[in-house]
Parts: C-alpha cells; structure tokens; sequence
C-alpha cells in the first residue's frame, strides 16, 4: 500500500511555470507506474501524464505534451510535474496516483487503486 501526499499548486500567470510534487510512503515504491491527472470544475479526472518504474518511459496526454514533464526519484520516493507555458484551461485539481499492475502504461483513472488528495492550480490569463 502506498499513500500520496501532492504540493506545489498555486496561482500562477498564463505562459508562467509550476512544479507539483508528489510525496509517497509506503513499501516497494519503485514498483508503482505513477501518473497525475487532473479534474476541473464540472468537468471528469483527465489523464495528464504517466511515468514507469524506473522513470525511463513516459506518456502525455494531447493536451500537455511539449509542455509538462513528468519525472521520478524512487530514492525519496518522489513524484513531480513540472509544467511549462501554462494556459487558463490548465486550471484544475491536480492528483498524483500509483498502480502496481504488470503495465506501466495505464490512462484510464478507474484503473488506479490509489489517490493523493489533490493540489490546485491556476492560472489567470
């Protein structure tokens, strides 16, 4: 079992710059695909991006791709997302989540069994 602590939102500028960390404790860290997600007012938890094991792969969504990156230190057992030219529609809650599956390559949120409980970002225009 793992459990997720995020940080780092905030109020930011359009074309500005966050980084979210994502704190886990818990045993075999290292053997959890981590992903963040993100959840804006009225709207569902959307896939942002996933990262494997050893933090060798990752994957983006459409939306965030060539802006955010994803990257992990399962030394201290940390997550982190740092996101670049960021846009008003990048306003959301953002959760850090962990799956210990045999694929590190999951986008879909009900295939995630556990959840921190969420930073906010916003950005104003």
């Amino acid at each position: 079992q793992v459990q997720l602590v995020e940080s780092g939102g905030g109020l930011v500028q359009a074309g500005g710059s966050l980084r979210l960390s994502c704190a886990a404790s818990g045993r075999s860290f290292s053997s959890y695909a981590m992903a963040w997600f993100r959840q804006a007012p009225g709207k569902e938890r959307e896939f942002v991006g996933v990262i494997s094991w050893s933090g060798g792969r990752t994957s983006y969504s459409d939306s965030v791709k060539g802006r955010f990156t994803i990257s992990r230190d399962n030394a201290k057992k940390m997550v982190y997302l740092q996101m670049n030219s960021l846009k008003p529609e990048d306003t959301a809650v953002y959760y850090c989540a962990a799956d210990r599956g045999s694929s590190w390559y999951i986008i879909e949120a009900e295939d995630y069994d556990y959840w921190g409980q969420g930073t906010q970002v916003t950005v104003s225009s």
